[in-house]
This record gives structure tokens, C-alpha cells and sequence, in this order.
């Protein structure tokens, strides 16, 4: 009985203990956050005094606004730094990304810069090229006038800018001179073309191809002085005999004109047709195995108009081409071909 009365005691001994010493904690803690309470509520005041005799300013400030207002400004100060250091990474990834699109528009304009000097080097061979061909034709290189762009004078004053301090400038003049010279150089190759039509249309109104359809056979006896087949004795051929070994090949008319005549001569020409063509030009075809023409009938260049054949005074399958200018008869050997060496013929 004893010994628990002892524990009792000891037990109640150590609950004063602790009780005492949380109190004298308490108190503690409450003296300290009442002197820092105190401490915060203490107000101290400002004075700001001019150079000049103006008024003084004074602003009065407690500790805990003093605290408030310098957390106020570090965590100001930290969200501005933060988002000053967001922007620049923002920035250095724009940058990056400009600088990589430059070098993209700079490699472009690199290759536009050697594609624009490989023009200016073609453009110089066209050049070249249509001032022969103007030549030939007795024309001169076009020319054209000085424009509100820059670009003006003939090419070869084009050809002659000097480099720009701008770079890009150059390749931007040098387009405008080359745009300038195409542009003259149209009216002259219009010239060209209307005066190879006009050839052309020549070439059509003349006896100038080879009057069996293929440009095939060959001159059997040429115009001029001849030795005749059936009496032995010189007399002058007043055309070409051409011939192919065979009777039935296509004869051509070797001009646009009007058929004149169709007839037959047993005793010379046998069957035979005269075209009538332009600026006075007449052509006969004689020894015809056939006619396909009528006296009257129209015809172009390259239109069958019979075939070959052996009639009339002959000794073999041939056809018999005379070409007249008026009332002379002329050698046919200097038109043939002539349209063959400078236009393509006309195929029926």
C-alpha cells in the first residue's frame, strides 16, 4: 500500500513540474510576440528636407509597414526579374529563328544572284545571235530609250553597270536593263517573221522545188545546146529532162499559178500542161503519161498535176520542165531547189 501511496506522490510531484515549466513557457512566448508586437507597432518618421527653403516633408512609418512594403518590393523585384528572364529566352529563341530564315533568304538570293549572271551570259549570246541575223537581213541592233527605272541604252551599255554598294541593287538594274532589251527586240523579230512570210510567199509564186513529187529522179538532159537523140544533129534544149527509170511518178507544180493549157502533141510534147504563175513566170510539163488539171483550174505549189509518162517525140519515161520569164525561155536548173535550200517545201 505503501509503495503505490509513493508512485502517486511521484506522479503528482511531475505533473506540477511540467505544468509549472509549460507555464513559464507560455508566458514566455507571450512576452516575446507582445515585445514584437510592440516592437512592430513603433512608428518612426521621415524627413526629407530640400536644399531650398521649401517645405519640409515628413512621413511617418512603422516597422511592420517598413517590413510589408520592402516584401512588397522583393516580390515585385522577383516577378519582374522572372519575367525579364522569360522574355529573353523568348527573344534569343526568336533570334535564332530570324537568324535561320536569314540564312535561308540569303542562300536564295546567292543562287538568284548566279541565275540572274548565267541570264546576263545567255542574254549575250542572243545577243550575238540576233545582231548577225539583223545583219544578214541589213537591219541594225534595236536600241531603246532610257526609262524612269534605270535601265536604258543598248546592251552593251547594259552590260556595263558597275557593281552598286547595295549588292541586291545590281541584280535588280541588271533585270531592268535585260527586261528593256527583250522588249526592243520584239518589233525587230516581228520584222523577221513578216519578212520570212513574205519570203515564203515568194518562194510560193516562183518555179523554186523540184517538179516530181519527193524531190526523187534525176537530170537525164540539161538546158541549152544537145545533141538530138532521133536525128544526131546540135540543136538547143529549151528546158531539163528529169527522169525516174519508170513511168507513173507524180509531177508537181512547182509554183502557185493557173493552168493555161492542157493539150496533147503526138509529135513533140505528147501530153502537156502551162501553169501561168506570178511576175511573169510561165512553166511548161511535157512527155505526161496522164493529166489530172483542167484548163483554168488553180493551183499551189506542190499540187500533182499529172504523172510521168513517154508520150509524144521521146525516148523514154521522163518529164520535160521548161520555165519561161515572159517570152524568154531561161534555164530551169537555176530555180530548182531553191526553196529546198532556204524553206521547207510545201508537202501535198
Amino acid at each position: 500500500m505503501s509503495t503505490i501511496l509513493t508512485y502517486k506522490r511521484l506522479e503528482n510531484n511531475a505533473v506540477q513540474k511540467a505544468r509549472r515549466v509549460f507555464i513559464l513557457i507560455g508566458r514566455g512566448l507571450g512576452a516575446f510576440f507582445k515585445a514584437v508586437f510592440t516592437g512592430l507597432r513603433k512608428q518612426y518618421t521621415i524627413v526629407l528636407v530640400p536644399h531650398s527653403e521649401k517645405k519640409v516633408y515628413n512621413f511617418h512609418i512603422s516597422i511592420f509597414a517598413a517590413i510589408c512594403l520592402a516584401l512588397l518590393f522583393a516580390g515585385g523585384a522577383a516577378a519582374l526579374f522572372r519575367y525579364g528572364a522569360s522574355s529573353n529566352a523568348g527573344s534569343m529563341v526568336a533570334v535564332t529563328d530570324k537568324d535561320g530564315r536569314l540564312k535561308e533568304t540569303q542562300a536564295s538570293l546567292d543562287q538568284l544572284r548566279e541565275e540572274t549572271a548565267l541570264l546576263i551570259r545567255e542574254a549575250r549570246g542572243f545577243e550575238a545571235a540576233l545582231s548577225g541575223t539583223l545583219s544578214a537581213l541589213g537591219a541594225d541592233m534595236p536600241a531603246f530609250k532610257e526609262d524612269n527605272s534605270g535601265a536604258g541604252g543598248d546592251l552593251s551599255s547594259f552590260f556595263d553597270i558597275q557593281e552598286t554598294p547595295e549588292g541586291v541593287l545590281q541584280e535588280v538594274n541588271d533585270m531592268r536593263g535585260l527586261r528593256g532589251y527583250i522588249a526592243s527586240t520584239i518589233e525587230p523579230i516581228k520584222e523577221i517573221g513578216a519578212l520570212l512570210n513574205s519570203h515564203n510567199a515568194l518562194f510560193t509564186e516562183i518555179p523554186s522545188i523540184w517538179p516530181i513529187k519527193g524531190g526523187i529522179g534525176h537530170i537525164s538532159m540539161s538546158f541549152g545546146q544537145n545533141e538530138n537523140p532521133f536525128t544526131g544533129q546540135f540543136y538547143i534544149h529549151k528546158g531539163i529532162d528529169l527522169s525516174t527509170y519508170r513511168q507513173g511518178d507524180p509531177i508537181v507544180t512547182t509554183a502557185d499559178g493557173q493552168v493555161v493549157t492542157v493539150d496533147f502533141d503526138p509529135g513533140g510534147f505528147g501530153n502537156y500542161v502551162i501553169i501561168k504563175h506570178k511576175h511573169g513566170f510561165y512553166t511548161r510539163y511535157a512527155h505526161m503519161l496522164s493529166v489530172r488539171v483542167k484548163t483554168g483550174q488553180r493551183v499551189q505549189q506542190g499540187d500533182v498535176i499529172g504523172y510521168i509518162g513517154n508520150t509524144g517525140l521521146s525516148t523514154g519515161p521522163h518529164v520535160h520542165y521548161e520555165v519561161h520569164i515572159g517570152s524568154d525561155v531561161v534555164d530551169p536548173y537555176k530555180y530548182l531547189n531553191i526553196r529546198d535550200t532556204l524553206i521547207k517545201p510545201v508537202e501535198k
